[in-house]
């Protein structure tokens, strides 16, 4: 079973492409884009439009 979502459908997850969407900070952080270390550390967040993310394959945060 595929838990993914649709990136319109969120508030708060992750895309395993280094994407971020948290509605829950200022509205200048709702969306970033991430460097992944090959330790799989999420570093060097990046302001980015909702359009430019991708739209599909969405994990949501529990936290």
């Amino acid at each position: 079973m595929d838990n993914t979502f649709k990136a319109s459908d969120v508030t708060k997850a992750f895309h395993p492409d280094g994407y971020r969407i948290d509605k829950t900070v200022s509205p200048l952080d709702f969306y970033t884009k991430w460097e992944i270390s090959p330790e799989g550390i999420w570093t060097n967040p990046k302001p980015v439009s909702f359009h430019s993310m991708p739209q599909e394959g969405w994990y949501k945060e529990e936290k």
